[in-house]
């Protein structure tokens, strides 16, 4: 695997790879990889020739009281481990690389309204640096497929949101969520838990199971996630939301069968995300 940092050189070897006919794929990251971000790369790598990673943390989508300085970075092991799970070039742009002009006069992209909600309303500006960057990635790479994780599910549905409006030419590749044994979703923030907490973290995927559960038996969904946030806040949970919503992430209403599951809580200070999608019928 190649790793480079350098615009024209990424360019140069994308380019030598499409004039011999090979099909591109794409996975952005932000490092200190896991299971689930090699489960990503072995998808885009089965419907593409040749796969680029990209390592990047994104200043643009941390909040002031957010964990950039303190993300964990862990380079050696992040290529080891994609150039294992089939990855061929990883990318690893620096901050001025990626935003020339600086971050505070970089040209921002927003997606209206579906930013607006659930994690977006709890962490302001953040999909505006998300769709920033990823916009960037995609320009640079100019990939045929790019593997989101569906742990990530508003992230995921702003992103396909951005790439139906802008145009972008690229087929977009939804990967399920990658879980520990004991139900937990594969997280680079879970490194943060202590003992204690991380025994108590999987409480979040159940609750997930019960909101489900509760809507697919005819209880209302709100009353399924008032019900749930209860739950995780009596286990030491901070909520930021718990909630059922349809796939597109609208309110539901009784005529919607494609619904979701999505809860935000801190555990301490570390803030997880978990997802389950569900069909109300069963």
């Amino acid at each position: 695997m190649e790793i480079t940092g350098d615009l024209d050189a990424l360019h140069a070897r994308i380019g030598g790879w499409r004039r011999g006919g090979a099909r591109i794929g794409f996975v952005p990251t932000m490092g200190n990889l896991h299971a689930g971000h090699h489960a990503l790369v072995r998808c885009a790598r089965g419907d593409a020739d040749r796969v680029v990673a990209s390592i990047f943390v994104n200043p643009t989508q941390f909040g002031p009281d957010e964990d950039f300085a303190r993300y964990p970075r862990t380079p050696d092991a992040d290529a080891a481990g994609l150039a294992a799970a089939g990855c061929g070039l990883l990318w690893a742009p620096s901050v001025d690389t990626m935003y020339p002009l600086g971050v505070a006069a970089a040209t921002l992209v927003r997606v209206p309204g579906i930013t607006d909600i659930l994690d977006g309303a709890h962490r302001p500006g953040h999909f505006d640096g998300v769709c920033t960057v990823v916009a960037r990635l995609l320009l640079q790479v100019q990939p045929d497929v790019a593997a989101f994780g569906r742990k990530d599910y508003q992230q995921l549905a702003v992103i396909r949101a951005m790439v139906r409006d802008l145009a972008f030419p690229v087929a977009l590749l939804a990967v399920d969520t990658v879980r520990e044994d004991d139900g937990l979703a594969m997280s680079s923030r879970n490194q943060y838990l202590d003992a204690n907490a991380r025994a108590r973290a999987p409480a979040l995927h159940r609750a997930l199971q019960a909101m489900r559960d509760a809507v697919r038996s005819g209880e209302d969904p709100a009353a399924a996630g008032d019900a749930a946030r209860d739950t995780l806040q009596a286990a030491g949970f901070a909520v930021d939301y718990a909630e059922v919503r349809t796939s597109d992430l609208r309110m539901p209403d009784d005529r919607d069968a494609a619904l979701v599951a999505l809860v935000a809580a801190r555990l301490g200070t570390t803030r997880l995300i978990d997802n389950l999608a569900f069909d109300r019928g069963g």
